[in-house]
């Protein structure tokens, strides 16, 4: 049976807006939820299907730490067994090891110096695949499908650059270890925490309602977006100033959470997107 003109106009729609595209997830809870503004104001927590029960061992290490800078030593020594991430010592002999091993540290690096390089297409592919959100933009704004921007997109997300040492598996342990970090020691905040966002046009974020002129508008974020702990930090990236209060559950990264690691000391905090209720402002 042939669809019919509405019908078609329907898939046409759906087709040319990515966030309106069936997905599933690995955290048990509806996709349209987590990307709500709703579930932001009422938030649950977020859980990745069975990472913390693959790693007993590593959590009860982690319940044995007086502080963040001792889970963080824990964490990190863990990651170098388990993916081999520790550079060879002066002089070691055996085999040569790998061109480029993936890192969660790398990719965090990357991510840092452009959300749009291959590691950011990576860093959007793993949260599609856990959270089920859908990447809003990646060099250009992913609209309707198939596409130029779509094509680049999937083609960075899958290169084999950072597919070859279980990458998505590292950032399954960076979220849960994040969201424990959070749970025991209320860093950065417990419940909400208000963060920053600079930028120069709204091409990276969709206005859905209100606008910049009325100062609250509800945006559609990027399906993983960085914030800053500091409006004066934020300042630095664009003339538009976003202030959005963020449920911690949506954290990936925070500054110290891991002490000497790329992002650390650019008060840059990796959150889940979705829409968010913000206050616009022109710096």
């Amino acid at each position: 049976m042939n669809a019919t003109p509405s019908g078609q106009r329907a898939a046409a729609e759906d087709w040319a807006e990515p966030a309106r595209w069936y997905s599933t997830n690995l955290v048990g809870l509806p996709v349209g939820l987590i990307g709500s503004a709703a579930f932001n104001a009422h938030p649950q927590p977020l859980s990745i299907a069975g990472v913390r029960e693959s790693h007993r061992g590593l959590f009860r290490l982690l319940d044995t730490a007086a502080d963040l800078a001792s889970a963080s030593a824990i964490f990190r020594h863990f990651m170098e067994i388990v993916f081999g991430l520790a550079p060879p010592e002066p002089g070691a002999r055996g085999a040569p090891r790998a061109r480029h091993r993936s890192s969660y540290l790398k990719l965090l690096q990357g991510w840092g110096l452009d959300a749009s390089s291959a590691a950011g297409a990576v860093l959007k592919g793993w949260v599609k695949s856990r959270f089920g959100l859908v990447p809003q933009f990646h060099k250009a704004p992913l609209g309707r499908f198939p596409s130029p921007a779509w094509v680049t997109y999937i083609e960075e997300k899958a290169a084999s650059r950072f597919h070859n040492n279980c990458i998505h598996q590292q950032l399954d342990l960076l979220f849960e270890y994040c969201q424990w970090a959070i749970e025991r020691f209320g860093l950065p905040a417990r419940g909400h925490v208000t963060l920053w966002r600079g930028v120069n046009d709204f091409t990276e974020q969709r206005i859905v309602a209100g606008g910049r002129r009325e100062r609250r508008c509800l945006l559609r974020l990027n399906n993983v977006v960085s914030f800053s702990t500091s409006r004066e930090r934020a300042d630095e990236f664009g003339d538009w100033i976003l202030e959005a209060r963020v449920p911690t559950v949506k954290i990936l990264f925070f500054p110290g959470l891991l002490p000497g690691a790329p992002l650390a000391g650019e008060g840059e905090v990796l959150v889940i997107g979705g829409e968010y209720e913000v206050l616009a402002r022109y710096a």
